[in-house]
């Protein structure tokens, strides 16, 4: 067989170009992008060897990442096309180099790799073949059955965090881009790990049994102290008033569900109560990638969705914060189980976009790009008609509520992790690509959002597909501009499915309309509340880190 070699493809009037051979290991080799080019193929010809990928980036003339992936012997081609924006005019590069790690005996990568399209597999099942990235088909997420609830409860839980896969950094994709299975979130890197490992592909993140300790961190053990919420991500914080948020949720170490669910966070004095036993009716099933929607007329949060192992969810339960009990929403229209999705408040109706929605075997899981609405006035489902430019399917992604719009930034659907932005006229329901200025954050998913004024939000942390990060940026609505922000609680630990909510902090909390907010000193969050999350080493956390939102944008 030939030997392992990269190949670039620009347009469809030009042969192939050689960018990197066998005889390089470890180089970074980068060809220029032809002027004008509407389309960008790379792909691997050869035997791999003892290769086990091999990074691909696109750059830009002034050299800022534009597009990343990964080729594996599971993923041999790339597909990424020109967008509006022209930043592929000129300048741009490729660069290709073949990573140093190894198909030694025991990469635990490789043979979880194998089993990346078998969502029903068990420790003992052989691995399937998988298919061709181009052949792959994508079901519309409305095509779920009604009860999808417990219909998908035989499938393995291939979300994001979730299906082990080949270790990847993919970047910004073209439309037309192939997809895999969804890559979970945090990747263990032992050298060689137990056999029983190996041989399983689990729907949660492994703990590292090498993890290297650090002090911000706290025991991965899933016992959990009286006094605070065990170590976690995935979990939803939601703030009902000045002095008052709800935790719901998440997983730990050791693969396992949090069994400390929910707990009730006392701003005042940043003491945690166990709040499992204080509403009564029918607590929501454990879960992750739920969301936790407060309304502060009804005063009421509305918990929708997740996935649990091989099961997800499409319920939506309500938790009366007045009354403190629970109810299930038993309600009409259809909307998929979906998990690591939005959900946005907009004058009393709940907007969800994208998240990951179970497919039939043997298909993995896919992303979505659909817009759902939840009217509790009318306990009903519904699509709106949209228009515009749509962003592509994600999960993972943030979205904010700014004025009467939605910006929603980054995301990931394997390969591909974005750090686009696209805002949703709520209006208008029109979708389009917002042109930013600055320097954006680098691609990422399962970052931490939170408004900090009426025209800004922040974005922390988050993970690109090997890493967790701990980097910080500020977006202003009116400029279309990122800031970068450095403060040393912030980039002390990576963290990744961690929340941060804004807080008032005050005695008294004025009202707020949620359609054209009238910030004021009362309803300005002055503080900044940072949970949980991992840092894809194996280590979970429970701390809480409190940051002045003037510092910051100071």
């Amino acid at each position: 067989m030939e030997e392992l070699s990269v190949y670039a493809l620009f347009g469809l009037d030009e042969p192939p170009r050689k960018i990197l051979g066998p005889a390089e290991p470890g180089q970074l080799k980068s060809v220029a992008v032809p002027a004008f080019v509407h389309q960008v193929v790379l792909f691997s010809n050869g035997g791999w060897g003892e290769h086990s990928s091999a990074t691909v980036e696109l750059r830009d003339a002034k050299r800022n990442p534009i597009i990343s992936g990964k080729l594996t012997p599971k993923n041999k081609s790339l597909c990424w096309e020109y967008w509006e924006d022209g930043i592929w005019s000129s300048g741009a590069t490729v660069s290709v180099k073949f990573d140093s790690e190894a198909k030694a005996t025991g990469d635990v990568l490789t043979d979880l790799a194998k089993k990346e399209f078998t969502p029903e597999c068990t420790t003992a099942a052989a691995p399937s073949v998988r298919e061709a990235p181009g052949k792959r088909k994508r079901s519309a997420p409305e095509q779920e059955p009604e009860d999808a609830t417990t219909t998908a409860t035989d499938q393995e839980n291939t979300c994001p965090n979730g299906q082990a896969a080949e270790k990847t950094t993919p970047l910004r994709k073209g439309r037309n881009a192939p997809r895999g299975s969804q890559t979970r979130l945090f990747s263990p890197k032992e050298e060689k790990p137990p056999a029983s490992v190996q041989a399983s592909v689990r729907s949660t993140p492994p703990p590292n049994p090498r993890a290297r300790g650090r002090p911000a961190k706290t025991p991965t053990t899933q016992s959990a102290p009286l006094d605070h919420p065990s170590g976690r991500w995935g979990q939803s914080l939601c703030p009902i008033d000045s002095q008052t948020a709800i935790l719901i949720g998440g997983q730990g170490a050791k693969m396992q569900f949090c069994k400390d669910p929910m707990w009730k966070l006392c701003t005042e004095d940043l003491s945690w109560v166990p709040a499992e036993t204080l509403a009564e009716g029918p607590t929501p099933e454990a879960r992750i990638g739920h969301t936790a929607t407060y309304d502060p007329e009804s005063k009421r949060i509305f918990v929708f969705g997740g996935s649990k192992s091989k099961k997800w969810f499409n319920d939506m339960h309500i938790l009366d914060t007045q009354s403190w009990r629970w109810t299930m929403v038993e309600a009409q229209g259809k909307v998929p189980p979906l998990a690591y999705h939005s959900c946005s408040l907009f004058r009393g109706e709940l907007f969800v976009f994208g998240g990951v929605f179970p497919l039939p075997h043997p298909q993995p899981d896919g992303c979505s790009d659909s817009i759902y609405i939840f009217s509790p006035d009318m306990s009903i489902w519904y699509q709106p008609i949209v228009n515009g430019d749509k962003p592509a399917p994600r999960s993972g992604h943030s979205a904010c509520v700014i004025q009467g719009k939605i910006f929603i930034f980054g995301g990931w659907d394997t390969p591909v992790c974005f750090n686009d932005m696209y805002m949703l006229d709520l209006g208008l329901m029109e979708f389009s690509a917002v042109k930013t200025n600055g320097t954006p954050p680098s691609p990422r998913s399962w970052h931490g959002c939170a408004l900090v004024s009426e025209t800004r939000f922040l974005v922390h942390g988050g993970y690109n597909g090997n890493n967790a990060l701990s980097d910080t940026f500020l977006f202003d609505t009116d400029t279309s501009s990122w800031t970068t922000i450095r403060h040393s609680q912030l980039t002390s630990v990576p963290r990744a499915g961690h929340s941060i909510i804004g807080m008032t902090m005050a005695d008294t909390q004025g009202s707020m309309d949620e359609d054209q907010p009238q910030w004021s000193d009362e309803t300005t969050p002055k503080t900044l509340l940072i949970f949980g999350g991992g840092d894809n080493e194996g280590s979970f956390f429970s701390d809480l880190i409190t940051l002045s939102v003037e510092d910051l944008q100071d």
